[in-house]
């Protein structure tokens, strides 16, 4: 990978036709609008040439109609950063943005990315599979504990649920399908890293105004607190850098990544991290941070934007 400088200009760009997919079928779909519009932005800034497609069923077709040189793939959740489309890619020839289909749809479903990172030495909270009918009958494990759907992202669906909450009605109130996972609370602080190829950036500490980092705190400006550098005891703060590169590893990921961390500093001694997801497609809305921490290393997002698209291939 090069390093962090600026990348020098490239007369060629204008001559490259980007297509940015963004929207598509998913409940993240207005999250993708927003991120596909900036990352459009940018890549214009950057020199190529660009179109934006709102990605539907018709997809495949409206590609094949657009000839593009690459594709930017600004999806959020299923059908976008599940492996789906990168298959699609894959078999149209057609180089894209992100991780491939494997590390994208593992990384997705987050019982099996644990599975993964746990036997290569990451450590995650411990959890469990359960069936929408064992949640309705009682508490699965003693709150607090967190249910998530298994495959779903930008904390859609998470329910943190604490000592004296009642336990969860989900007979009718669980559009996430039969399957709820569920983990015990880690109490602490809220990190997170973004990465380049599998390089750390920098580690952010993120103290949101809301109970916890939920869907409004992520995509709501002024929300969250950022504070990048983390203010962390130094060696933790390293741990967090290998840990992160660590995960992305074992994954397979590739361009692109944002590791989410919890790091526990509430009883005695230096604290645990636990590592909870990858994203292999993390956002890039004004208030994203992956673009942040690129600018905190002295890349500027037009520059991020071209890095992605030139590191762009298929499986």
């Amino acid at each position: 990978m090069m390093g962090f400088g600026t990348q020098s200009p490239n007369d060629s760009r204008a001559d490259r036709h980007v297509v940015v997919i963004k929207g598509g079928l998913s409940v993240e779909r207005e999250v993708s609008l927003v991120t596909g519009a900036a990352c459009a932005d940018g890549l214009r800034e950057a020199g190529y040439r660009v179109t934006e497609l709102d990605a539907g069923r018709d997809l495949p077709e409206k590609l094949i109609k657009l000839k593009p040189d690459v594709v930017f793939n600004a999806l959020h959740g299923r059908y976008g950063e599940d492996g789906t489309i990168q298959g699609m890619l894959d078999i149209m020839g057609i180089p894209y943005t992100h991780s491939g289909v494997l590390a994208s749809a593992l990384a997705m479903h987050k019982p099996q990315a644990k599975t993964v990172m746990g036997a290569a030495g990451v450590p995650c909270p411990a959890g469990k599979v359960y069936s929408r009918a064992e949640m309705i009958d009682r508490h699965p494990i003693d709150p607090p504990y967190v249910m998530k759907p298994p495959a779903e992202g930008s904390s859609i669906g998470v329910v943190i649920v604490r000592p004296g909450d009642n336990r969860p009605h989900l007979n009718g109130n669980w559009p996430f399908g039969d399957e709820v996972l569920v983990e015990p609370f880690i109490p602490g602080r809220e990190l997170t890293v973004g990465m380049i190829d599998g390089e750390p950036l920098a580690v952010t500490e993120l103290r949101p105004k809301t109970s916890w980092f939920d869907y409004e705190a992520k995509y709501t400006a002024g929300m969250t607190e950022h504070l990048i550098p983390a203010p962390l005891p130094t060696e933790i703060y390293q741990q967090a850098l290998e840990l992160s590169a660590k995960a992305n590893k074992a994954l397979g990921c590739r361009g692109v990544t944002r590791a989410d961390l919890r790091y526990d500093d509430t009883g005695p001694g230096p604290g645990k991290l636990y590592v909870l997801e990858i994203n292999t497609q993390p956002g890039m809305t004004p208030t994203s941070l992956v673009p942040e921490q690129a600018a905190y290393r002295g890349i500027g997002f037009a520059d991020l934007m071209a890095r992605m698209v030139e590191a762009a291939q298929c499986d």
